[in-house]
């Protein structure tokens, strides 16, 4: 009788906890999934339903012309390959060259390797705007090491090329790994690699193969964790990035600039022909921004909480 109390006890226990484990992460997924719930729900409704305050969540009638008047006023769809051309390709860029540069912190000793470890830390502790001015004539006026600028003083004519309002803006310092947050992911990749058992590099090198093969046939496909964490925080951090992309560019703008001058992109053609709401617009431009990037982050979720653990920041 005593051991069926205790069991019972037990399995009461049991179940309390559980319950309770599950109460709070309902609490918290309700948390986190209010936001979007709120965006898709009030992104159906018609200018009545904003003005009747008996609406809550569920609207009396359904329009699709937000939709419309937010596609036409962000310029969707030419936004989106602007960003997928000058954002995306530059942290796909950038997780590579970071790559290989984390690789030859953590693996090899060279002259020099101390001062560009603290080029990485300031890297990460300096943020974009200090920099961007130079950045910005130096884009304006590519050159390297000032030799043409040198010819150009010479020949009396101008050499040096104007990158601005080009993807190279944004690629050259992803792949020079100097691009956006590019210092702590070199940092996530050095961290990483010190990890690696050496057992396996040196197998292949005694089978003859180079440091650079060793690393894109052997470090690199084990890197996974690593690379699936940088690519997470690449893609989001440039995909949300409109700082950069206001200053280098003036046409062509990506989603995220489009979206953070909204009231500007607004014109009176939009306004009359759909008769929308200012929260409306913003809500459903908000909403259809970052679909792309939330069917992204879902599709890499699982293995992403999965490898942050093993990549050296936790905590």
């Amino acid at each position: 009788m005593t051991y069926n109390k205790y069991k019972l006890k037990k399995k009461s226990i049991s179940f309390l906890a559980s319950l309770a484990r599950y109460l709070i992460l309902i609490g918290f997924a309700y948390i986190l999934f209010y936001p979007f719930l709120f965006m898709a729900l009030n992104s159906i409704k018609t200018p009545a339903d904003w003005l009747d305050p008996t609406v809550e969540w569920i609207a009396k009638g359904v329009t699709l012309d937000n939709y419309k008047a937010a596609i036409a006023t962000l310029k969707y769809f030419p936004s989106l390959l602007s960003t997928l051309k000058n954002e995306i390709v530059a942290s796909l860029i950038s997780f590579l060259s970071c790559a290989l540069v984390g690789y030859g912190l953590a693996r090899f000793d060279f002259t020099g390797k101390k001062f560009l470890t603290g080029v990485m830390i300031l890297c990460i502790l300096i943020p974009d705007p200090m920099v961007m001015i130079a950045s910005y004539n130096n884009f304006h006026y590519l050159d390297i090491f000032g030799i043409l600028g040198g010819i150009s003083k010479l020949v009396g004519h101008e050499l040096r090329p104007n990158i601005l309002d080009t993807p190279f803006v944004f690629w050259i310092p992803a792949v020079l790994g100097t691009g956006l947050k590019n210092g702590f992911f070199i940092y996530i990749y050095s961290q990483f690699f010190k990890g690696l058992p050496k057992e396996l590099e040196e197998a292949a090198w005694i089978d003859g193969a180079g440091p650079f093969k060793t690393f894109f046939k052997i470090v690199l496909p084990s890197s996974g964790s690593a690379t699936i964490t940088v690519l997470v925080f690449s893609v989001v951090w440039y995909y949300n990035d409109y700082y950069q992309s206001q200053i280098y560019l003036s046409k062509n703008y990506p989603l995220s600039v489009m979206l953070a001058n909204l009231e500007a992109n607004l014109t009176s053609e939009i306004s009359s022909a759909f008769k929308l709401s200012l929260g409306t617009l913003i809500l459903t431009c908000s909403f259809i921004a970052i679909i792309p990037l939330l069917i992204y982050f879902l599709s890499l979720q699982r293995k992403f909480v999965q490898s942050i653990a093993t990549c050296g920041i936790v905590g």
